[in-house]
């Protein structure tokens, strides 16, 4: 059995180490096309710009997701201090800038502990939530601002593992729905100086781990070397 590549069935459960600048939705029609598959969904959008686990499933295995959509999941990555961006992350230019100079470490991890438990979002334009049957980051990118009513989140575990200003490296614990790009936007308010998400990767969703995924390289392979004709999962 390939690591990270589980075959039923009921269809295929994929571990997949999603690459820099791909959308969810593209690699989920990469390894249709791979597998040769008709359906197929996964465990929970990544911004293009994020990269780490998402789960592939395919056929009948596809109702295993919604259990997967609503677990636990874990994230690292670096805020920017110090700068502000419409998008929250690198998606868009920068806005605003603040100096930093007078952020301390103690200040970082202190305002760290605000955002533990439960806390409130609003949803970023810059996101596929729909308003009237179209997601907002459509009306983000004509420059409309809709109102978003603010959601409860719960962030399990808020570690900062490394400070080297204006950089400063993070683990996160969540539950579903949190937007790490909103919270990096508000860590950055907090803290008075503004802050986007440069980096992001998704290590954990439930009880999977990065380690295991595989690269959608692999996946080909795989495909390849077992002959995958019209699986019509």
């Amino acid at each position: 059995m390939t690591k990270g590549i589980i075959k039923s069935e009921s269809g295929y459960t994929i571990l997949v180490d999603k690459p820099k600048d791909y959308s969810s939705a593209r690699v989920v029609n990469i390894i249709k096309k791979m597998l040769k598959v008709k359906k197929a969904g996964h465990s929970g959008t990544l911004d293009p710009k994020a990269t780490g686990l998402m789960i592939v499933c395919t056929g009948k295995m596809t109702k295993e997701l919604s259990s997967l959509l609503g677990s636990e999941k874990e994230y690292e990555g670096v805020f920017l201090l110090g700068e502000s961006t419409k998008s929250f992350d690198s998606e868009t230019e920068v806005i605003e800038k603040k100096p930093v100079d007078n952020i301390s470490v103690d200040i970082i991890n202190e305002t760290a502990k605000k955002f533990t438990g439960e806390i409130e979002q609003v949803p970023p334009m810059y996101s596929a939530i729909k308003h009237k049957g179209k997601p907002l980051y459509k009306y983000a990118a004509r420059g409309q601002e809709i109102e978003r009513n603010p959601r409860k989140v719960f962030i399990k575990e808020f570690d900062i593992t490394k400070i080297s200003l204006p950089e400063v490296s993070f683990r996160v614990l969540c539950s579903k729905g949190t937007y790490i790009r909103t919270l990096a936007n508000d860590f950055g308010i907090s803290l008075g100086t503004g802050a986007y998400l440069k980096e992001l990767r998704r290590t954990k969703v439930g009880g999977y781990n990065v380690c295991d995924a595989v690269k959608l390289e692999e996946i080909l392979d795989y495909a390849n070397n077992k002959n995958v004709v019209n699986e019509q999962n």
